[in-house]
């Protein structure tokens, strides 16, 4: 009896040894909904010598809606709409980006830390890592955030984007 005693108690100390080094060790989940209405506002950025884009984006329930122009020489070249879903099934963001007489992208959109995103395209959103194109960005402040376009795993392009005020 003293002997299944002490062996319980050996178990019982192991099981819980146990439980509390995986608890230590799990990390915890980002929520993306709340991380990403950081993009909420304007937003300008200088892509060229005369061009200028901008965004506008507002909550649209656990979503995002967005309006986006390229500006030249003040006339507009490109515009179009932008619509972001919340996907729990792959904890990541849908963006529909439709083009106003050119097509349209679908992208994945995700938090990797509280300060770090990327971009890719839906298709590529099982495979990441691999993907062809793709954009990683890292905010600075809370009104300002660098976006890296990378082709082929080499970044080409890094935009930084300003909040308007």
């Amino acid at each position: 009896m003293k002997k299944l005693c002490i062996i319980t108690m050996i178990a019982v100390f192991i099981l819980l040894c146990t439980n509390g080094m995986q608890a230590q060790t799990t990390q915890t989940q980002l929520n993306q909904v709340e991380l990403t209405k950081w993009f909420i506002g304007n937003w300008k950025d200088e892509v060229a010598k005369d061009t200028t884009s901008f965004y506008d984006i507002k909550p649209y329930g656990t979503g995002l809606e967005g309006y986006f122009k390229d500006v030249t020489k003040g006339k507009i070249i490109l515009e179009g709409k932008q619509l972001w879903g919340y996907d729990k099934k792959v904890d990541k963001f849908i963006m529909f980006w439709l083009n106003k007489g050119t097509g349209m992208d679908i992208w994945a959109v995700w938090f990797t830390s509280k300060n770090r995103f990327e971009w890719v395209l839906y298709n590529d959103i099982s495979n990441p890592e691999k993907a062809s194109f793709k954009m990683e960005g890292e905010i600075k402040s809370p009104d300002m955030y660098v976006l890296t376009t990378i082709v082929n795993n080499k970044p080409i392009k890094t935009d930084t984007i300003t909040r308007v005020k």
